[in-house]
């Protein structure tokens, strides 16, 4: 005989749990019963039945969880009953730091959002910002744009398979797709000088030109590139371990994907074709010869070849970028990256000097030796920043993880009045519930890699 425990861990800075009291089995070991905290309603149900049930966390530090997501998780066995999903423990308060930076700052927040996949942040933040300006960033910045989206993209999904199959035990699956992702990092260091958290997208158009040669080390790196995603098939598409794990486990269907909001590869892997690239295109997309993969079977393992076809989608669309880049490039003349405004336009031009990235020596010549006029101007607008036009906007894009949403609302100042974003991994978290409940402890963790989610967008 033993006595039913309707236990849980709760992290005491937010919640409290009460122990009722002490019991001791047959066996002279102390049993504890303990309610509170947010399920204590629910272990007062169980109690009420009859029922045996088991409370869980799955994190927030559960490093199966793609950061600090928590999940509390009502068992019946093996088999989950219930599953609810804790956010918040990452929160940066993003949205609101943005009201109190210029326009021009505000890049630098939203690009720590997602931080797998900052461009996408940078891009839409930007093309909101524009479209209140009321102007277009130059072709050549489009251009840049794009390719780095498509780089991100790609990058974004090897860390979704790797970590997924690093959760799954499979070590090699993640370093393989780490690897590969480390040569698409080595050129977003050779555009911005960073591997993440680049704010190199500005408002109307770019921080600098990409250096000479970019093309170049993207069309080298792609053979290697493909040998990691070549050796990450091999590991993943005919592994029985792999397929047992995620064939049929997180089954969502259409209906339900479109009910909760999913977008992205969990939307795609229930057979519909919908990408905003595609639907409602932006910076040129529709110039670009791609097509949006889809599946059917709407589960884990669909959802990891589905990204594996994006990937190749994706590096289309790169060699095509880079080939109306030679274009330009050989066509000579001037390709500004930067709209000709200078009330908008910073007015420092970023060059590399022998200490690194920074001011061109020919700024800092005109500010500190020429010109009073031009000193005035540039620390006015860097301090200060340009004024933005009254109004409202929203902008969305297609994110690595789905639709990325941002609604921009101007009073007038030089700093956004609202900022808010509609982010795919906290939408598409809502269906974290719908993927598990039913299915096995196990699937929890398959269903949340499937997903995708990082905590960072989540809890912005």
């Amino acid at each position: 005989m033993s006595t039913t425990h309707h236990t849980e861990r709760v992290d005491s800075s937010t919640e409290s749990t009460f122990v009722d009291g002490v019991e001791e089995d047959l066996d002279g070991a102390p049993s504890f019963t303990a309610h509170g905290g947010d399920w204590a309603q629910i272990a007062e149900e169980a109690a009420r039945l009859g029922e045996e049930r088991i409370v869980v966390n799955m994190g927030p530090q559960h490093p199966s969880t793609h950061g600090v997501l928590r999940l509390v998780i009502e068992l019946d066995g093996e088999t989950v009953r219930e599953a609810r999903v804790g956010i918040g423990y990452l929160h940066t308060g993003i949205e609101k730091n943005m009201e109190f930076r210029t326009w021009t700052q505000g890049v630098t927040f939203c690009t720590r959002m997602d931080y797998v996949a900052p461009f996408f942040q940078e891009v839409a933040y930007c093309l909101g910002v524009e479209k209140l300006l009321g102007i277009e960033a130059p072709e050549r910045a489009t251009l840049v744009r794009v390719l780095l989206m498509e780089l991100q993209r790609a990058a974004s999904h090897l860390v979704a398979i790797g970590t997924g199959g690093n959760e799954l035990g499979a070590t090699t699956i993640m370093t393989e797709a780490f690897t590969g992702r480390e040569e698409i990092l080595r050129i977003f260091e050779l555009v911005s000088g960073l591997r993440m958290n680049h704010a190199y997208i500005r408002p109307g158009g770019l921080a600098q030109d990409i250096p000479p040669g970019t093309t170049a080390a993207v069309r080298e790196m792609m053979p290697r590139f493909f040998q990691y995603v070549g050796h990450l098939h091999k590991l993943i598409d005919a592994n029985p371990i792999m397929k047992g794990r995620a064939v049929g486990v997180g089954y969502l269907p259409l209906a339900t994907a479109m009910s909760l909001g999913t977008t992205g590869p969990i939307l795609r892997s229930a057979g519909l074709p919908f990408d905003l690239r595609k639907h409602d295109p932006y910076c040129g997309y529709e110039t670009y010869d791609f097509t949006v993969p889809t599946s059917t079977n709407a589960d884990a393992f669909d959802r990891i070849q589905l990204r594996f076809d994006e990937i190749d989608q994706s590096m289309r669309i790169v060699e095509q970028v880079c080939d109306r880049i030679d274009a330009q490039d050989k066509a000579g003349g001037s390709h500004p990256v930067m709209v000709d405004d200078p009330a908008i336009r910073w007015p420092a031009q970023l060059a590399l000097g022998p200490d690194g990235q920074g001011t061109s020596a020919a700024h800092i010549r005109e500010i500190m030796g020429h010109s009073m006029e031009s000193l005035i101007h540039h620390f006015k607008l860097v301090t200060e920043g340009f004024r933005v036009p009254p109004g409202q906007v929203f902008v969305d894009i297609e994110h690595a993880k789905g639709n990325l949403g941002v609604h921009l609302v101007s009073d007038g100042a030089t700093r956004p009045y609202r900022a808010h974003f509609r982010e795919p991994s906290f939408t598409n978290l809502q269906s974290l519930a719908a993927m598990c409940e039913g299915g096995q402890i196990a699937d929890v963790v398959v269903a949340v890699a499937s997903i995708d989610p990082v905590l960072g967008g989540v809890d912005r």
